[in-house]
């Protein structure tokens, strides 16, 4: 009887030691992620697509050295709604998240519905150390702040704006639920923490999401910069470029950290803006037709880019892609996809960078924002926006910068299009909360004009 247990015991004994180095080692063979947003930054202002006045090296190397999606799109016209959508996979018109929250008399119940799983929650139970630095914008209430919705830490503000400077009266900065005083330049401060995260849990794969409020307004760029610029003779123009400057500077400390720590190897970065840029900020949208909070490609084409040294192989990708797809794509790489049943709407795109799957990602985009609405399916684009009365159909692959509506000439094209989006819109619910103005409009009686 002792003869057999003493083989049985080391056996049960190796099996155990043998099992806990396979999970370290998967552990460590676990991809870090870092998700970098910036908030209304132009289509046409990095330089590698095209912008001349404003350097952007270290966004410029990124896009250089990684995937460079040149039809990356977001399923919302502006900042709360695509962040809804980038955090679940889903249109989040699925769940009511149609616009931004506002300031109304319901504002306490208005945010990121608790329903939803967020891909902080998820990759936190995947053994993931999760963090967010900088602007939140998914609801004030401390129920749905990012501490309750799976970040193991946050840094930042809870709402759509924030000045870059110490202000008196000023919406507070956070530090988990704790209101903090900051003296720093806040993209340089958002910069300051994102690098401490990284150096504080270089150990363990991390998911950090680091959402720039820059280049929203108010337009605060540091003197430095606006020295540096001063060439371009429109203030808010120059203001921009000193912001989006900052924010680029922040990117390639960011990216030093990873190579100080180690870490750039094993660490995939995703860069996108949360919509096109407006008017307001003196940004450009290059050769694209309307802007922020319209459904143009203006406003919902963005800069896009996945990099991950070793994994990716540097290229332009141009099928179309949606922010949706990145937690997919992110849980993939990490090794733990998503069940099937749970139908998100992103996709897993690892198979179709690395060539193992042919074809598009999607067969169509879908955009609803109110009244107005897109399809993308193809090259084709059927849209209704500001400025016409009635939907329009264009090619973009001929262009661009919509133009020549081909409604009446392609009526066929018209009609399928507009059934397939009907077909969709079918699948969704109504906005659980009125657009910001709206509410503004029913708690002082007045409707005040103010940046989205």
């Amino acid at each position: 009887m002792i003869r057999h247990f003493v083989p049985a015991f080391l056996f049960s004994l190796i099996a155990v030691v043998h099992s806990g180095r396979s999970e370290a080692s998967a552990a460590e063979d676990r991809p870090n992620i870092i998700v970098i947003v910036a908030d209304d930054l132009g289509y046409g202002d990095p330089g590698y697509l095209g912008g001349k006045d404003i350097p952007t090296p270290n966004v410029d190397r990124l896009a250089a050295e990684g995937v460079r999606f040149t039809s990356g799109y977001v399923s919302g016209p502006y900042c709360s709604p695509t962040r809804a959508g980038l955090v679940t996979g889903k249109y989040q018109q699925r769940f009511g998240h149609e616009f931004n929250p506002g300031q109304g008399p319901n504002a306490a119940e208005i945010g990121l519905t608790l329903k939803e799983i967020t891909i902080a929650n998820r990759l936190k139970e995947h053994g993931y150390t999760t963090g967010l630095v900088g602007k939140w914008h998914l609801g004030n209430a401390e129920k749905f702040r990012p501490q309750q919705r799976g970040y193991d830490e946050f840094f930042g503000f809870l709402g759509g704006a924030h000045p870059y400077f110490p202000e008196n009266g000023q919406a507070p900065i956070f530090r988990g639920n704790e209101e903090i005083q900051e003296s720093e330049y806040l993209t340089d401060a958002f910069t300051r923490e994102a690098v401490s995260f990284i150096e504080r849990h270089k150990a363990k794969p991390f998911y950090l999401q680091l959402t720039y409020n820059a280049v929203h307004t108010p337009m605060h760029s540091r003197p430095e910069h606006q020295k540096q610029f001063a060439s371009i003779a429109d203030e808010t123009r120059r203001n921009y470029a000193g912001m989006l400057f900052s924010l680029d500077e922040g990117v390639g400390r960011v990216i030093d950290a990873l190579k100080a720590t180690g870490l750039r190897e094993k660490t995939m970065i995703a860069f996108i803006s949360d919509n096109g840029g407006p008017p307001v900020n003196g940004s450009s949208n290059g050769p694209l037709r309307g802007q922020k909070a319209t459904t143009w490609e203006g406003g919902v084409r963005v800069p896009f880019i996945l990099n991950w040294p070793g994994q990716l192989t540097a290229a332009e990708y141009h099928q179309p892609v949606i922010q949706l797809d990145l937690l997919p794509t992110i849980l993939a790489a990490t090794g733990k996809p998503v069940a099937a049943e749970e139908k998100l709407d992103g996709v897993n795109l690892l198979p179709f960078l690395k060539g193992e799957a042919k074809g598009a990602p999607h067969e169509s985009l879908y955009w609803r924002f109110g009244r107005q609405t897109a399809i993308r399916h193809g090259d084709w684009k059927l849209v209704s926006a500001n400025g016409i009365s009635k939907p329009a159909l264009f090619n973009l692959k001929d262009d661009l910068g919509e133009q020549d509506d081909k409604s009446a000439s392609e009526p066929q094209i018209l009609a399928k299009l507009q059934k397939t989006w009907d077909a969709w819109n079918a699948t969704l619910v109504e906005p659980a909360w009125k657009p910001a103005a709206q509410q503004r409009k029913r708690s002082n009686g007045k409707g005040r004009k103010k940046n989205l």
